[in-house]
């Protein structure tokens, strides 16, 4: 796991920890030295830490302009015992959010597993963007993932979408991919 690096292809347009917006603003990292770790399997030293110890994060892109955030995910997704959504709600959706940001792009595929806990902080979330006329969506989040998310009836909060190829795609045209899926799920 140590060399599943984030993104880094967007790199020339974003980066967060030099926007002062951003909840990672000021951030340092070091290409050598290893200290995040999912269990006892080290993580390349490029992922942010928002709190959980099984889940970690690259903030790929934030728009100000167009309201939406790309966020990369890796690691095990647990909220029965770690809380995970509601560390990435109030530690990163949340300060987006008093951004004026409300459309949020999960890349999920690096999400190995999916342990279900309480759905209060999905149906906050969902609540407080759909106010904004915003939206949530995973993207290619693995399909026994996906199995348990579904399981749990999360995806009525959070939509999951499958779209492989989208590291060929700009951001501001992955986000208009997600937007138009958005649009079509609610026959707008």
């Amino acid at each position: 796991m140590h060399d599943i690096e984030p993104y880094f292809n967007w790199r020339h347009i974003y980066v967060s920890e030099e926007d002062e917006r951003s909840p990672f603003y000021g951030r340092q990292y070091s290409e050598f030295e290893f200290t995040l770790a999912i269990y006892n399997y080290l993580i390349h030293p490029q992922w942010d830490d928002f709190g959980s110890r099984t889940l970690y994060l690259k903030v790929l892109l934030a728009d100000y302009e167009e309201k939406y955030a790309i966020i990369e995910l890796i690691g095990e997704w647990n909220d029965a015992i770690e809380n995970d959504i509601m560390n990435l709600k109030r530690e990163v959706a949340d300060p987006f959010m008093l951004q004026g940001i409300h459309k949020f792009i999960l890349i999920s595929e690096n999400v190995l597993n999916f342990h279900s806990g309480d759905k209060d902080y999905y149906e906050e979330w969902h609540e407080e963007v759909k106010e904004n006329e915003g939206w949530i969506v995973c993207v290619n989040m693995p399909e026994q993932t996906q199995y348990d998310f579904r399981r749990a009836r999360l995806d009525w909060y959070i939509n999951l979408l499958d779209q492989p190829d989208w590291r060929i795609f700009k951001p501001f045209h992955l986000f208009r991919l997600v937007e138009a899926f958005e649009q079509n799920r609610l026959g707008e």
